[in-house]
């Protein structure tokens, strides 16, 4: 059996040591014991294109709620006191110390090696979170209209809401909890309403500076109830400021029928696409979650970067718990115990000891993130799943050009060996079984 030991992130103060028992009523949770008959703080916007857009009303709302509850003394520790760099080299890699997320708490047994997991009532979710840590519902009207805020709104008793909560141990300023219809405890993975309904929020937000981020199980998220995260860098991420090529894709000047560009990274330490523009945000919400879900159902994990007011979506499958369980990946690395989700691969990396922020480096930035990244030939491989998935259709030429350049690299492969080293074996999208995590 193998394991692996991961330092746990707290993100609500009621995961806790010791809440084994139901929290039942009397809590004031987000549970259907109280939810249901409480009254929370409604943000709602228009999902209707020809709305009027006010610029940065949600942003001013989100920062007073949880600036709010930073001066209540919720959150675990201050992280506007951690340390923070750019780190030099040309990627501009973002490096901060955040000693107080190294928290000792009894381990939890989590699977690794499974990308789609049941939801299970009985380890912590967020209906088990106090209604302190909620910032607002956040709910769309169909009516052309403006968006609105009410201080206290009664809970729709015909569906469940969508709530944002804070992250008790934030890893940023305004680093919030995005979580999709809380009461119907939906698992961790992605569907097209769940999406769009984060690409509305970043829409919402107006601010380039906001990022939403989604981490799939088995690509270190930790907690198995769907949600996203996001928060506030008045920086480009390195992932923002990398270079892209085009693939050129059958339809109109080379993009889908719908109007969505597809790009792959180039540059960059993990390999990942990029999806951009389309018609409507339900287009891009579309494509993307098409994608999501083929790689859920292929058992590979990945990760999600939403920048740009949601025009903008990186979609990044990643190898690195499997490579850890399968002890392929440094100790000096494993010692870092970065755990290189979303947030670590777009380039803002988040580290636990002192000496390792003291010596940050492009390489060893570099190094780290590397082992994240699938291979060039199983990334292919996963990118044509990826594409049939998604309705996607590459032109003649780009097919072509994919060809020459694969046999190109295959003219120098001699036995097992290329350029004196070892052909690196192709990557299976399956873990090995009896694999588990000790979070």
């Amino acid at each position: 059996m193998l394991t692996i030991k991961r330092v746990p992130t707290v993100v609500s103060n009621y995961q806790e040591e010791g809440l084994d028992e139901p929290i039942g009523c009397g809590r004031n949770c987000l549970g259907k014991c109280c939810l249901q008959v409480s009254k929370l703080p409604l943000y709602v916007f228009s999902s209707d294109p020809n709305s009027p857009k006010t610029d940065v009303f949600l942003s001013q709302i989100l920062l007073a709620q949880w600036e709010e509850r930073m001066e209540r003394g919720l959150f675990r520790y201050d992280v506007t006191a951690c340390e923070t760099k750019v780190i030099p080299g040309p990627q501009g890699f973002i490096a901060q110390l955040n000693e107080g997320r190294h928290l000792k708490k009894r381990p939890t047994e989590f699977r690794v090696d499974r990308v789609l997991q049941p939801f299970d009532p009985a380890k912590f979710n967020f209906t088990k979170v106090g209604q302190e840590e909620v910032l607002f519902q956040f709910e769309n009207e169909d009516a052309v209209g403006n968006s609105y805020f009410l201080e206290r709104a009664a809970v729709d008793p015909t569906k469940a809401p969508n709530v944002l909560a804070i992250n008790v141990s934030p890893i940023e300023y305004g680093h919030v909890l995005l979580i999709p219809r809380v009461l119907d405890c939906y698992p961790q993975q992605i569907d097209k309403e769940s999406l769009l309904l984060a690409l509305y929020m970043a829409a919402e937000a107006s601010s380039p500076y906001f990022r939403l981020g989604y981490n799939s199980l088995g690509a270190f998220a930790t907690i198995n109830h769907l949600h996203f995260q996001a928060y506030y860098m008045n920086v480009q991420f390195p992932v923002e400021k990398a270079p892209t090529e085009m693939i050129s894709l059958v339809g109109p000047a080379g993009v889908s029928e719908n109007g969505v560009k597809v790009s792959r990274l180039v540059n960059y330490p993990v390999r990942g696409l990029v999806f951009t523009e389309g018609k409507s945000i339900n287009d891009l919400a579309e494509v993307v979650a098409n994608a999501c879900i083929c790689l859920q159902e292929n058992n590979i994990p990945f990760n999600v970067l939403i920048s740009d007011c949601g025009r903008r979506i990186y979609l990044f499958p990643q190898c690195y718990a499997e490579k850890q369980a399968l002890g392929e990946v440094s100790q000096e690395i494993l010692d870092t115990q970065v755990n290189p989700a979303v947030w670590e691969i777009s380039g803002h990396i988040v580290l636990k000891r002192r000496n390792d922020y003291d010596e940050a480096s492009e390489g060893s930035a570099w190094r780290l993130l590397a082992e994240v990244s699938l291979s060039e030939e199983r990334f292919e491989e996963v990118k044509v799943y990826i594409f049939d998935a998604a309705g996607l259709v590459k032109t003649k030429d780009e097919v072509t050009k994919a060809n020459e350049e694969k046999e190109e690299k295959e003219e120098k492969f001699e036995g097992n060996v290329v350029e004196g080293n070892v052909v690196e074996p192709m990557l299976t999208s399956h873990f090995q079984e009896g694999c588990l995590v000790l979070q």
